[in-house]
């Protein structure tokens, strides 16, 4: 699974504090905390006929990440969707887009480490690119890394960080292996996440997904779990070993960019028949519905 590139993204223009700019032209300081140490928190957000499904609950997320971190400066919830705005309405886009933010700790006055540094306010980024659910409909293939994902004591994944080396060295392997995408296992041998998504699986009719312990409390993961409740379809939030995974009836991935999608293989072995499951469709088409009804209107339509 590879994206391509979109000749509708040619053009784009970005954001940059409150900057709008061509993506051509657009520009980091070398001083920025993000070039220096990765040092920064990000969220993914989509755009469905004018409306950003689950903004507040990101702009949540991507403030507690912020805190965790101690940012000296986080800018308020309104001024952030204001540059979303802005930067849509540049680009004329309503539909079918996928936004990046990005917040960093800002620009030091010298190269180094220490958040004393930084003297000078966060740098906010907006990206917004046309671009579909990136992953196919019919299954992907996954494999199980042999890079695993850090307990809380040595990084929390509820920090949604920018510093993704681990989840790139897992990649990598997947690339390797002619897969879509790698499993990650925690230090304790259970399952994690992917190297982008979370993990569901389908055994006996229930759900279960993978504790947040060495993954990030995912909204697309928490959208799946409410959809869960309101069906009355019983979902667990358990350890989960590669041997679950295996013998699994159904497995699918949840994240923003790729919504839900189906695995079909993972480490050469069949999980279920080979196909996409029954619960697997029905849980997607509950999901679109969502998203085609559901939202914070952000662009006139």
């Amino acid at each position: 699974m590879l994206q391509r590139f979109n000749e509708k993204n040619r053009d784009l223009i970005v954001s940059i504090n409150g900057q709008l700019i061509h993506r051509d032209k657009a520009g980091i300081s070398p001083f920025d905390s993000v070039v220096q140490g990765g040092d920064a928190v990000w969220e993914g957000l989509r755009l469905y006929n004018g409306r950003i499904f689950k903004l507040y609950e990101h702009l949540d997320r991507l403030h507690r990440s912020a805190v965790a971190l101690s940012f000296i400066e986080i800018p308020p919830r309104d001024k952030i969707i204001e540059e979303i705005k802005r930067t849509l309405g540049a680009n004329k886009m309503r539909d079918s887009v996928h936004i990046r933010l990005t917040l960093t700790r800002g620009v030091k006055i010298t190269s180094g480490m220490d958040p004393r540094l930084n003297q000078s306010g966060p740098t906010l980024i907006v990206l917004a690119e046309h671009k579909a659910a990136v992953y196919a409909k019919t299954g992907l293939t996954l494999i199980t890394s042999k890079v695993r994902r850090p307990p809380p004591e040595v990084l929390d994944a509820r920090i949604h960080h920018a510093n993704l080396l681990n989840s790139i060295l897992a990649k990598i392997e997947a690339n390797n292996a002619g897969a879509d995408d790698a499993l990650m296992l925690d230090t304790r041998g259970f399952v994690a996440e992917t190297n982008a998504t979370h993990v569901f699986i389908v055994r006996n009719g229930d759900l279960a997904t993978s504790r947040v312990v060495a993954c990030p409390e995912g909204i697309t993961r928490a959208t799946v779990i409410e959809i869960c409740a309101a069906e009355k379809i019983r979902c667990v939030e358990t350890d989960l070993s590669p041997v679950d995974v295996y013998r699994a009836g159904e497995m699918f991935c949840t994240g923003t960019m790729g919504e839900l999608a189906a695995v079909t293989k993972i480490d050469n072995r069949v999980i279920g028949d080979g196909k996409v499951g029954a619960i697997t469709k029905r849980l997607s088409d509950l999901y679109a519905q969502r998203t085609a009804t559901e939202g914070v209107q952000v662009v006139d339509v």
